[in-house]
């Protein structure tokens, strides 16, 4: 039975849980297949039209939350669920328990970040 079904053809703000790190993805909510909800944006880079879309299972959903159009007001209603299949990871968890760099990670937004190599010495 689909659980999400009620987010349908709706604007979406899903985290969900990647290895050690969380990683937020937007979309339009376009399909639910019972096991994975599937999400999809259209945007346009370098002036060229891009389409992405993606599933994501039911075990790695950490929060789904409508969020409203752009041209929507400001006080539009959002809804958020968290999955029943997971009660086994908490969402909020302390820097100390997760490795440095998933907090490096999840502090740049999900975005994976560069750390400081040590010099080498140079030969000749």
């Amino acid at each position: 039975m689909a659980r999400y079904s009620a987010f349908l053809g709706r604007r979406v703000e899903v985290q969900y849980r990647a290895g050690d790190i969380l990683l937020p993805a937007s979309g339009t909510f376009v399909a639910d297949s019972g096991r994975s909800i599937f999400l999809e944006q259209n945007f346009e880079q370098r002036g060229q039209h891009k389409h992405f879309r993606w599933e994501i299972p039911y075990q790695y959903l950490v929060r789904i939350e409508e969020k409203p159009d752009s041209g929507a007001s400001a006080n539009g209603i959002s809804a958020g669920a968290t999955p029943k299949a997971a009660p086994e990871t908490p969402v909020a968890s302390k820097p100390d328990d997760q490795p440095l760099g998933a907090v490096a990670a999840a502090s740049a937004g999900g975005a994976p970040t560069l750390l400081p190599l040590p010099q080498r010495p140079k030969t000749a």
